[in-house]
């Protein structure tokens, strides 16, 4: 790997994020003779060694010049969400489409390689199973819309010009920890792990047998690595244009059920069972499919990627966890 005389340097934006402070993280642990360069917009987030260096990813030409230097860049800054998206379409227009321009923009100007993922809900409702980043883009909601806009992007500006990696990834949960502080977010499983030990009910959106798959945080860090691995042979080579994979567990499930998995496992773990509500779904724009199976053969024979954590075991550590500390 990496023929060339210096190490390379990779920049991470949205480095403070869920994932973006993983992917700092494990990039630095794998390959400590690196230059890791961790950029992010916002001035909240765990606190990373060396530093963060601020900037918002829709001012090209500061951008441009926090990235002078890269040799990859794994692209994380976004709006991520359906309800982010829909309350601040304008915002989430300039993050998602413009910033991620601006990012491939810079990768075009200076060949340098791009990581850029995206989420299952460029798919809308999947014509057809397993789904693979290959089928077909009929985004049901805003969020969908401008992830697609940005990946296309991304195919236009790769084209002869910088290896990129897409990546369709599924629903992440799951914590891990960032120079020592534990990172999480309001996930639907952790979401329902934390209402579960405040001894509230859990929510449930009719009707709830709409399935997704379910990878976890550490998982996708690792995709993440083993895709600027592959990427800096890719500079070396010469290789163009992106290729694309899928980053997801094959532990499809719907959300009733989940629910029902986090109260047996706080009912096991402190006598306390919670109560699963079915309300009214609010959302018109979301797909309500059954079945949520994702192909991830691409990712195992090219990146070597495989996942290695499962949703039961995940959801009994994470209920033992909160159990230790008292909830």
């Amino acid at each position: 790997m990496n023929g060339s005389a210096e190490p390379p340097t990779v920049a991470v934006t949205g480095a403070t994020g869920y994932v973006g402070s993983r992917v700092v993280e494990v990039l630095r642990t794998a390959h400590p003779e690196w230059t890791v360069r961790p950029l992010s917009h916002h001035e909240s987030g765990p606190a990373i060694d060396g530093g963060i260096e601020h900037v918002d990813i829709r001012e090209r030409d500061r951008l441009t010049d926090a990235l002078a230097g890269s040799d990859v860049v794994v692209h994380l800054a976004a709006v991520s969400g359906v309800k982010n998206c829909d309350e601040n379409p304008e915002l989430a227009y300039e993050v998602n489409v413009q910033g991620t321009n601006n990012v491939a923009w810079f990768c075009w100007r200076e060949t340098a390689a791009l990581v850029f993922p995206f989420s299952v809900a460029v798919l809308g409702t999947p014509e057809s199973m397993p789904v693979t980043v290959d089928s077909p883009r009929t985004p049901m909601n805003w969020y969908g819309r401008t992830k697609v806009l940005g990946e296309r992007a991304v195919q236009i500006f790769a084209r002869g010009s910088f290896p990129a990696h897409l990546f369709l990834k599924s629903n992440i949960y799951g914590e891990h920890t960032a120079n020592g502080e534990r990172i999480s977010k309001s996930t639907v499983i952790n979401f329902f792990i934390e209402r579960a030990m405040s001894g509230e009910s859990l929510p449930v959106y009719e009707p709830g047998t709409q399935a997704r798959d379910y990878v976890h945080v550490r998982d996708v860090g690792d995709a993440y690595r083993r895709s600027v691995e592959r990427l800096v042979d890719e500079l070396d080579d010469g290789t163009t244009g992106t290729k694309g994979y899928e980053i997801a567990s094959e532990e499809q499930t719907d959300v009733l059920s989940l629910a029902e998995l986090v109260q047996r496992t706080v009912a096991d773990e402190t006598g306390r069972s919670p109560d699963i509500e079915l309300i009214e779904n609010p959302r018109s724009n979301e797909t309500l499919v059954t079945d949520f199976d994702v192909d991830t053969t691409r990712a195992e024979r090219e990146l070597g990627w495989q996942p290695d954590r499962s949703i039961r075991e995940t959801v009994r550590r994470l209920v033992r966890r909160k159990v230790e500390e008292g909830y």
